[in-house]
């Protein structure tokens, strides 16, 4: 028994299976969130130093620490589905 042959994809079938593969830029807020992120994380760190332990959070003690570097870790992570 002879086999078919596959159909040839037309030139509008090719420009359609690209178009929803391509390549899409992040939205506008991306880049102040995730910049954002690491600057509040460093001066959250940064007050919690200055401060001797009295801000940002005087009840949390070192923990103030743990929290600025999450917060800059999430901006960090961040990074990695930035798209310009």
């Amino acid at each position: 028994m002879p086999e078919s042959k596959p159909r040839k994809k037309t030139a509008a079938a090719e420009k359609t299976a690209s178009v929803s593969q391509a390549y899409k830029p992040n939205a506008v807020w991306f880049k102040p969130v995730m910049f954002g992120l690491m600057i509040l994380g460093l001066l959250w760190i940064i007050t919690f130093y200055i401060s001797e332990g009295a801000l940002p959070v005087r009840d949390w003690g070192s923990w103030n620490i743990v929290a600025g570097f999450g917060i800059a870790i999430a901006g960090f992570l961040m990074t990695t589905r930035w798209r310009s």
